[in-house]
């Protein structure tokens, strides 16, 4: 996926000016987020634009999409404006911590975060802030969830399994509970990489899902992620 740009079958994603490209993670989350009655969505770091396209052709919300790199957000707004969804989805540039909320609270908050904690930076400071959590962290996704959603939002992210755990005890501490939480593994005979949680302000029951890509054999996929991405990728 690291051409300057990408297929889909009703949008086509340029990203040449990205720090990074199209990649499964945005899209098992823009394929996943619970878009159910949602009227009002906020992505966090929209990147190439991806998941706020992915959101709009599964529901009918206006979309706020947020990214402080300027390529990456001169990008995005260049692939909404050639969709058919231009009209919904609105691109800002800005830092989450200082984003307003455009005058609303939202339904749904949604964020392929930058992970990697105490690796090695990356010497391109786009792909730096991109992966490494130095601009965006834990803390600060939490405190706008708590500033931006309404009393019966939810807040969903696609995170590293072991990451996704530590985000799910600091939620608790800033008032927010799992209580979905989809577990993906590469394989069958794969240990669980990714994890997409779901968390709101009331406390319920956890409802666990999983989700496994391919049968065993590259581009082997299993019959559930096909399911899961066929309105999208070109080869299902």
């Amino acid at each position: 996926m690291g051409n300057d740009y990408f297929r889909f079958k009703h949008f086509t994603i340029n990203q040449g000016s990205c720090a990074f490209k199209v990649g499964t993670d945005g899209v098992l989350l823009g394929a996943c987020a619970d878009v159910s009655g949602k009227k009002r969505i906020l992505e966090i770091g929209t990147g190439t634009g991806l998941i706020a396209l992915m959101l709009a052709q599964r529901c009918d919300a206006e979309i706020v999409a947020i990214e402080p790199d300027n390529n990456s957000f001169l990008q995005a707004s260049d692939n909404v404006k050639s969709s058919r969804w231009a009209g919904r989805i609105k691109v800002e540039k800005c830092f989450l911590q200082n984003f307003s909320g455009d005058n609303g609270r939202f339904d749904l908050m949604v964020a392929n975060p930058p992970y990697f904690i105490d690796s090695l930076k990356n010497a391109d400071t786009a792909k730096s802030m991109a992966r490494h959590n130095i601009s965006l962290n834990h803390s600060d996704i939490l405190e706008a969830a708590g500033r931006l959603l309404g009393d019966d939002g939810m807040l969903q992210l696609i995170m590293p399994y072991a990451e996704g755990n530590v985000f799910i005890a600091e939620a608790r501490e800033h008032g927010f509970y799992c209580n979905t939480i989809l577990k993906i593994r590469p394989t069958y005979n794969s240990e669980i990489r990714r994890c997409i949680p779901g968390f709101t302000r009331n406390r319920e029951k956890p409802v666990e899902r999983f989700l496994t890509i391919q049968k065993g054999r590259r581009h082997e996929f299993t019959d559930e992620y096909i399911n899961l991405t066929k309105d999208y990728y070109l080869k299902f």
